[in-house]
């Protein structure tokens, strides 16, 4: 520096501080400029290290889910009642009163037991006008063909004309027809008696007794009620949502009274209706194992279970997307490579879908962002989000 300010000298004041200030301002001229230069070059060197840095590529990190295959039966419970399957209203095939009631409500009773009877005044006397008929048409068809026997041989000998024959033919004729209305009417009196005795149709067991002794009722009126119990089922009503599931669910049905006991069950009536008050729709399952245990109007509960033997994987509703090609997703393959996996999908929950294919047993689906990814992308898989 004194060799460069050397040839300066002899420009310099002659007092020293206004030299040393004039020296100071020549050193700043001097090196100002080489640390501007100098500055300049680090700056150049920095960025090319960092755009350096940024051509280097960096995993992308992204939110994964697991693929997990589950059976996809689920299960509902309704409460159930015992019911006969079939439960008729029995009544007398003829009017009349009532003379004695046999049976009461909860009797158990076999086919052909006796349960009502009626008064058979009545009847008593047509059987015996029916026979009293038969006995006269019995009497004028066998003096009908007496004449017509006589009125043969008359004119057989030309002692009759052939119109007197004709005549004892027809008179005959109509004393054979009146004997047999006869027989008939006598046939019905006889089974309208026998009516008067209202006998079980079947085994089972009494449900009701409308009707009580002195009580005259109609033919047709039903006077008791025969729940049989050769076969016995259990009822119950669904919703509108579950109609259309039930067809295709299997199930068992548990008694109140023996929790540890169950029946399986099948499915034999669903009304095709709702009900009016209830807007339910009634469905009957039969119980091919019902024992004595089984009584009717038991309370009862039936488990349903739907969908099983069909196995699907749950992922997130954000996981899917359409690229035109249908439902796909993104799975990570080994080395963190996204490729994309077209999807059947079985059914949407809510915020979730079901998947039944294109996926396998533990691979990783991306479930966020999969709009701003792309095939070959290499990403970094996380399980969850952390801040």
């Amino acid at each position: 520096m004194a060799r460069l300010l050397g040839p300066l000298h002899r420009f310099l004041p002659a007092r020293p501080g206004a030299r040393r200030a004039l020296s100071a301002a020549v050193v700043a001229i001097v090196l100002v400029p080489g640390l501007l230069v100098a500055l300049l070059l680090s700056g150049c060197d920095t960025g090319a290290s960092t755009g350096d840095k940024a051509a280097a590529p960096l995993d992308r990190p992204v939110l994964v889910a697991p693929v997990h295959f589950e059976d996809l039966a689920e299960t509902r419970t309704f409460a159930a009642t015992i019911r006969p399957r079939i439960e008729s209203d029995l009544g007398f095939r003829v009017g009349g009163k009532v003379a004695r009631r046999l049976v009461q409500n909860g009797d158990r009773v076999r086919a052909g037991q006796p349960l009502l009877l009626l008064d058979t005044t009545d009847l008593e006397l047509q059987r015996q006008q029916a026979e009293a008929e038969v006995r006269a048409a019995t009497t004028s068809r066998a003096q009908a063909e007496a004449e017509e026997a006589r009125a043969t041989e008359l004119q057989r000998k030309g002692w009759a004309a052939a119109a007197t024959l004709d005549r004892a033919r027809a008179a005959a004729e109509e004393a054979r027809g009146r004997l047999t209305r006869a027989q008939r009417s006598l046939d019905l009196a006889r089974n309208a008696l026998d009516y008067a005795t209202l006998e079980a149709d079947a085994d089972g067991v009494i449900t009701a007794t409308p009707v009580e002794p002195g009580q005259v009722v109609a033919a047709g009126q039903p006077a008791v009620r025969l729940a049989r119990l050769a076969e016995v089922e259990a009822q119950v009503a669904f919703p509108e949502t579950f109609v259309e599931r039930a067809r295709g669910a299997s199930g068992h049905l548990t008694l109140w009274s023996l929790p540890g006991r169950s029946y399986e069950v099948r499915l034999r009536e669903l009304s095709p209706t709702a009900d009016a008050a209830t807007r339910t729709y009634a469905a009957r399952y039969t119980i091919p194992a019902a024992d004595d245990a089984v009584r009717l109007g038991m309370s009862a509960t039936l488990t349903l279970r739907e969908g099983g033997g069909q196995h699907a994987a749950r992922l997130p509703l954000t996981a899917l997307f359409n690229h035109g090609r249908g439902p796909c997703v993104w799975v990570v393959e080994d080395g963190g490579r996204l490729v994309a996996r077209p999807v059947e999908i079985v059914r949407y929950e809510g915020s979730g879908v079901l998947i039944g294919s294109g996926v396998a047993e533990g691979e990783k689906v991306v479930t966020l962002g999969v709009e701003k990814l792309d095939p070959g992308l290499v990403v970094r898989p996380v399980a969850s989000l952390s801040f």
